[in-house]
């Protein structure tokens, strides 16, 4: 019970609900994936396999340690599927959508904890936002599935066809991650479709679309093609999201899709796969080639940008990049020696500099440390658990395929960082906000040598 009270006292109403939402779902998808119904086999999945697919879904991360086409019945990859487009759309989302549909009203307390989930500058409205964003989502995912059923259709028939385009579809604008393509290669995410234009540019398109925020949807319709009428945040999110596909793209298409272990690809391929693994960081977590035969380099410019991750209010995750956009804004203007950072001409108030910082600390310490705990328990490379330990704390879902070989104590870690990397940073922050209290008391202040 002392716990109990002490957590209630650090964490406001709305992050309870935002914690212990993420934390129900998670357990009821794993009760649910362990019944013998949720497996091919018949005999279930056991706990810790249950327990991190179902976080890995929730947390619309992609990590997996069974293949999700082979392993896990119609019935085991349904309940995934759902798991993801709520862990996508996020759980209070998704109730307050069940609430209206009911009929009852909204009360405060729902629309503040709305407000949070979606990242809205205000109260006011949110509701609206809300149903928006629902109504944005389906016709984004029916678009997507649509489209890609032209290529499942043909390849696995109807019924099983739209079946795959609808799974896939979901995963891909939630930023998850999970295929079923395993039929084909187990764990081989859509490295079969390195050269088809449609299924490429689809998935493409969904992980940008989710991944660059609700906020920025909004602004888009609103204001369409006037960039300048955009909120700063839209385009702080537009420009780095540019940035930050193109980038890593051409790294990839010179220096390496363009070596020469690569020549058994074409131009064309050579041009879409530099583009599509530079997309999937957005914390997507497909890809079309083998991540482990990409270089030390090549993997340690991946882990960096998915760190950085997508947009804030998106389904993407990562320390976003709005975040790393005021660190570098605040930077700037300490080389300036200016008075506040700015971006786009407007000012960033103070706190929102100490808040950026202190996300990007939290991820980075619990990245590094989670990747030295597998490194020591595993016997593995460090790089290699530092692809996983920024695959899983960024939500991203890419591997280097030493996943599924971990012991108990690694999943763990690899569980504690997706469930952070989706619920923690945010809700933490809000937390600390909720508690702010006006100090009279003030110490004397003193310089201390920093740099």
């Amino acid at each position: 019970m002392k716990v109990l009270n002490k957590i209630k006292k650090f964490f406001s109403p709305s992050s309870r609900i935002i914690i212990f939402g993420f934390l129900g779902v998670i357990l009821i998808g794993t009760l649910l994936l362990m019944l013998p119904i949720s497996t091919v086999g018949g005999k279930g999945a056991s706990f810790m396999e249950a327990l991190f697919t179902s976080t890995s879904a929730v947390c619309v991360t992609g990590l997996v340690v069974k293949d999700t086409a082979t392993y896990w019945s119609l019935f085991g990859q349904i309940v995934i599927l759902l798991m993801i487009q709520i862990g996508g759309m996020g759980v209070v989302m998704i109730a307050v959508t069940v609430t209206r549909l009911s009929g009852r009203k909204i009360g405060l307390m729902q629309r503040s904890t709305l407000q949070e989930t979606i990242s809205a500058p205000q109260v006011g409205g949110v509701v609206r936002l809300a149903n928006f964003i629902i109504k944005t989502a389906v016709l984004i995912e029916g678009t997507g599935a649509l489209l890609l059923s032209f290529v499942f259709v043909p390849e696995f028939g109807f019924i099983k066809g739209i079946g795959y385009a609808i799974f896939h579809s979901v995963s891909a604008f939630c930023n998850a991650g999970f295929d079923l393509m395993g039929v084909k290669e187990p764990l081989s995410s859509i490295t079969s479709y390195s050269n088809n234009l449609i299924v490429n540019i689809v998935i493409m398109a969904l992980i940008i679309t989710g991944g660059i925020g609700f906020l920025t949807w909004e602004d888009i319709k609103k204001n369409k093609f006037k960039f300048l009428k955009y909120r700063m945040q839209s385009k702080v999110i537009i420009l780095f999201t540019i940035v930050l596909i193109v980038l890593p793209a051409i790294y990839f298409y010179f220096l390496e899709l363009g070596t020469p272990k690569w020549d058994n690809l074409s131009e064309g391929e050579h041009v879409i796969s530099s583009l599509f693994q530079s997309v999937t960081l957005r914390t997507a977590g497909f890809n079309t080639v083998d991540l482990a035969s990409f270089s030390e380099s090549g993997q340690m410019i991946m882990i960096v940008v998915m760190l950085i991750g997508g947009a804030t209010g998106s389904t993407a995750g990562g320390i976003k990049v709005t975040t790393i956009a005021v660190l570098l804004a605040s930077a700037l203007a300490v080389f300036k020696r200016a008075s506040a950072a700015t971006l786009f001409k407007r000012r960033i108030p103070s706190d929102t500099v100490h808040y950026a910082a202190v996300t990007f600390l939290m991820y980075i310490v619990l990245f590094v440390s989670g990747a030295i705990i597998i490194s020591a328990v595993e016997k593995l490379p460090i790089l290699h658990c530092m692809f996983e330990t920024a695959s899983a704390i960024a939500t991203v879902g890419l591997s280097v395929g030493t996943t599924g070989d971990y012991g108990t104590c690694s999943k763990l870690v690899l569980i504690i960082l997706m469930f952070f990397g989706r619920v923690g940073g945010l809700t933490i922050i809000y937390a600390a906000l909720s508690r702010k209290k006006p100090h009279v008391l003030k110490f004397p202040q003193e310089k201390i040598a920093v740099g």
